[in-house]
């Protein structure tokens, strides 16, 4: 009796070894990485957190390094070590307080800005005085978080600049698209000053004598005195009460005490 064989495929025997060689030509042949769904490669972004108190940055990274896509590299407490830090381990994204010691962030992100344009600044302040908000725009910070954020929005905020694109706090938005609807206000401006004399000025109306500004600002007492004198020119204000209450005016200083 004759018998039909149906004709079937019969499965080609794999030589040992060969899986890992399948494996490792596919993954030559797709050279670029999966991407998540804001787009961003898996590699964890790189954030330097910069803020003067040791419990902010805490619970910063806290939040953060919970995210699998988020990498903190490094933390500094104050704006000269913020500086130092960021070419040393150049981050990807620096989340960088505004009220620091030694050098401001102001400060920072312009030097960073010239040095290392490559490193993206995101500001967390609670900073909302128009003048404030457009002095650290045009710094060339690429966002701006308020310290109220949610854990949520921030993430979002560290997200979205490293893509490519700014990110600004809803009130933050809303002062600067105000701000630059009405264009400049009368009278003095404190962007008609150095960034040294707005620190000479913030330590003025702080209280301090030219000495104690000497020490703060690791400079000498007459330079001091020079700042002072140009910028009572610059401002057309030549008293120490009526520095004070412009730059409380202008949101370079709070009127909270300190303890």
């Amino acid at each position: 009796m004759n018998t039909t064989v149906l004709p079937h495929k019969t499965p080609r025997p794999v030589p040992a070894g060969s899986g890992n060689k399948m494996m490792s030509l596919k993954a030559g042949q797709q050279p670029l990485p999966a991407l998540s769904l804001t787009g961003s490669m898996k590699t964890p972004i790189r954030v330097m957190l910069v803020d003067d108190h040791p419990i902010v940055r805490k619970g910063i990274g806290s939040c953060l390094s919970r995210r699998p896509n988020l990498e903190i590299v490094a933390e500094a407490g104050d704006g000269q070590e913020a500086l130092r830090k960021a070419k040393e381990l150049a981050p990807d994204i620096i989340l960088m307080d505004m009220d620091m010691p030694q050098m401001d962030g102001l400060a920072v992100t312009q030097a960073l800005r010239r040095e290392m344009p490559r490193v993206k600044v995101l500001v967390l302040s609670m900073h909302r005085h128009s003048d404030a908000v457009l002095r650290i725009l045009q710094s060339g910070a690429v966002g701006y978080v308020l310290k109220d954020a949610t854990p949520e929005e921030l993430v979002l905020a560290v997200e979205t600049v490293h893509a490519g694109q700014t990110f600004y706090s809803p009130d933050i938005a809303r002062i600067a698209l105000n701000q630059f609807v009405r264009g400049p206000g009368e009278g003095p401006n404190p962007m008609n000053i150095t960034n040294r004399e707005r620190e000479v000025l913030i330590c003025i109306a702080e209280g301090l004598s030219n000495k104690e500004i000497a020490i703060r600002l690791n400079v000498g007492v007459r330079t001091v005195e020079t700042h002072r004198e140009r910028i009572m020119r610059k401002l057309n204000i030549h008293t120490v009460a009526g520095l004070t209450k412009f730059a409380i005016a202008k949101g370079l200083i709070s009127l909270r005490m300190d303890s």
